[in-house]
């Protein structure tokens, strides 16, 4: 019996991405190719299976009836294929990732999570350095990195792993001392502790409470959210941080500081240079921190 022809495996994965991703943008971003080259992927597809399996629209793609049906058929598979390959390859050659990692994002998001990836994949090692300014280590000293930007580089392959709100966090003897209200004028007396790399959330977060130019702030910078938690929690002053640092610390000496909703203008990234993916260590966290959802 002469076996059936099957359609090439890049556009089931090109297929598969999109689906799950609901963007043609975004599954190019994750594959790491030009969204025409994405295009040509699912077209190859539609020609091959003679369906239409998405509804069109900007960057916004949406599987046809005959796509969800093709979806639920081929995505377990697929995942399964992928898994099975990945164990076949998860010998005793050792693989090593050189990674970038914010102090905090490290302790409190990472690092928690990295067993399970390590019984997906025994042989990869990862070797972290948390000593900040990651991006122009790129391709030298590191392979990949977690940083926290407002915009990464374009010439970068880049995942935005989330969106994060902005609070003032501070013992709780000083956030029951300064109420429930923001008041400029009492805010002004108080010393601030900024991370170094976030003061965009800091010019937010004092537009949101009223404080201006008029008001001079006294500010201390830390390089090491840790460590700015930690000077928090001692009653130094008030440090301005993302509202998950709070939440993931269980640190109950420390508290939110007003109940305000601030957008944060940074955002954690996955960072790394495009032909960095075709490195198999790379590969492999990549998307397994895609999937994990820190």
């Amino acid at each position: 019996m002469v076996p059936k022809r099957l359609p090439p495996l890049r556009s089931l994965e090109a297929f598969v991405r999109i689906a799950r991703l609901g963007s043609a943008k975004a599954a190019a971003e994750e594959l790491a190719i030009s969204p025409s080259a994405l295009s040509r992927r699912v077209t190859a597809l539609e020609d091959f299976t003679g369906r239409k399996l998405f509804h069109r629209k900007h960057q916004a793609m949406t599987l046809t009836d005959d796509g969800e049906a093709m979806f639920n058929a081929i995505a377990p598979t697929l995942d399964e294929l992928a898994e099975r390959i990945g164990q076949q390859m998860a010998d005793s050659k050792i693989m090593r990732l050189r990674l970038g990692v914010m102090p905090l994002f490290g302790s409190q998001r990472l690092v928690p999570r990295l067993p399970e990836l390590r019984s997906l994949y025994p042989s990869l090692h990862i070797d972290i350095d948390s000593s900040g300014h990651p991006i122009p280590k790129l391709g030298d000293t590191l392979d990949a990195a977690i940083t926290l930007a407002d915009e990464p580089d374009p010439k970068l392959h880049h995942v935005r792993l989330d969106q994060n709100r902005v609070h003032a966090i501070a013992s709780k003897a000083l956030v029951e001392q300064l109420g429930s209200f923001p008041d400029p004028e009492r805010l002004a007396e108080q010393n601030f502790l900024v991370h170094s790399e976030m003061q965009l959330s800091f010019e937010a977060w004092k537009k949101a409470v009223g404080l201006n130019s008029r008001h001079e702030l006294m500010v201390d910078s830390f390089d090491s959210g840790p460590l700015l938690m930690e000077a928090a929690a001692q009653g130094l002053g008030i440090a301005i941080l993302h509202g998950d640092h709070l939440a993931r610390s269980n640190d109950d000496r420390l508290a939110t500081l007003y109940d305000i909703e601030v957008k944060s203008p940074y955002s954690y990234w996955f960072v790394c240079k495009p032909r960095a993916l075709e490195s198999r260590p790379v590969r492999i966290f990549h998307d397994w921190l895609v999937n994990a959802q820190l």
